[in-house]
């Protein structure tokens, strides 16, 4: 029988592509993996490693043994994280872009405390989709075909944007603020990461109201929504702000909308969850009221 330490060494040293580096991860000397390796190599009757100058490199079937032994760790991690959600199975975790944590659920989240007190709950922010199932995520609000990836998913709500500044950057000019004199202001740009649809620029703001706009103007450009509506609060120009993520500004006074035409974002936010989540305490009626606010949210940013 292969000793597991054996396959453990290989497995390392296939990932990392040296010996020192395989000691390092498994705290054991470099002579120990090697020693490892070669009696891995005398059971199974072949060459699994070849030297390269001061180099190791797999060889054609060592190639094939790693990939095989690979799944085997892999599964042992995903057995280690199922252990650990059930052992923290009275806890939720919902993991959702960091704009729509810094500027939406990150505010709501208060609502869902004050009617389950007792609910235990962590609130990820991250742009890279987790394995829901896999890592430590039962529920996930993500945009557009990125919510196709997760098994079970639904529409959450689809967001409008609206031209929205400071109070001050207007207060001194006479007369209404239309269309053409918000072009004329300097212009905050949102421009989403490659893998996004693209969000509506301020050219297709200027095509909906019937006026011209000189594209390559001054203006600054972020990749997070949420980093564009900040700018815009501290007096820094005209964001086409998400509706779903300005309410408490336009509550507060801190920005405004001085001529609402509002244009869609191209998709639809999504909710994606882990099944096992629904078996969870509070997990059922988490994700009701997710529903229900995504709901709620999609008819307070319509036009």
């Amino acid at each position: 029988m292969i000793a597991l330490r054996a396959l453990q060494a290989f497995d390392a040293v296939g990932r990392l592509g040296s010996v020192t580096a395989a000691a390092g991860e498994l705290v054991v000397s470099p002579g120990a993996v090697s020693q490892h390796l070669r009696k891995l190599e005398a059971h199974l009757g072949v060459s699994l490693l070849e030297r390269r100058g001061r180099r190791i490199a797999l060889t054609a079937l060592g190639r094939l043994y790693h990939a095989e032994i690979a799944k085997g760790f892999l599964q042992f991690q995903e057995a280690e994280n199922v252990l650990s959600r059930a052992r923290n199975g009275s806890g939720l975790t919902l993991s959702a872009l960091s704009s729509v944590v810094n500027k939406w659920i990150g505010r709501r989240i208060f609502d869902w405390q004050g009617l389950h007190p007792d609910a235990q709950l962590r609130l990820l922010g991250q742009d890279a989709e987790p394995r829901l199932g896999i890592d430590e995520v039962d529920f996930r609000i993500t945009y557009g075909q990125r919510g196709s990836q997760h098994p079970h998913s639904t529409a959450l709500f689809r967001d409008w944007v609206v031209p929205a500044c400071a109070p001050a950057l207007i207060e001194a000019q006479a007369g209404p603020v239309g269309p053409a004199e918000i072009l004329r202001h300097p212009l905050l740009h949102v421009a989403w990461e490659p893998h996004f649809s693209t969000f509506p620029h301020w050219r297709d703001f200027a095509r909906a109201a019937g006026v011209d706009f000189a594209e390559g103007g001054p203006g600054l450009s972020f990749t997070l929504s949420s980093s564009a509506i900040d700018a815009a609060v501290n007096k820094r120009g005209f964001v086409l702000a998400q509706m779903s993520m300005i309410t408490d500004e336009l509550a507060a006074n801190t920005l405004v909308v001085p001529f609402d035409l509002r244009l869609p974002l191209p998709e639809s936010y999504f909710l994606a969850w882990d099944r096992s989540a629904l078996d969870k305490p509070h997990g059922p009626a988490f994700h009701a009221w997710l529903t229900a606010l995504g709901r709620r949210q999609g008819q307070a940013s319509a036009p």
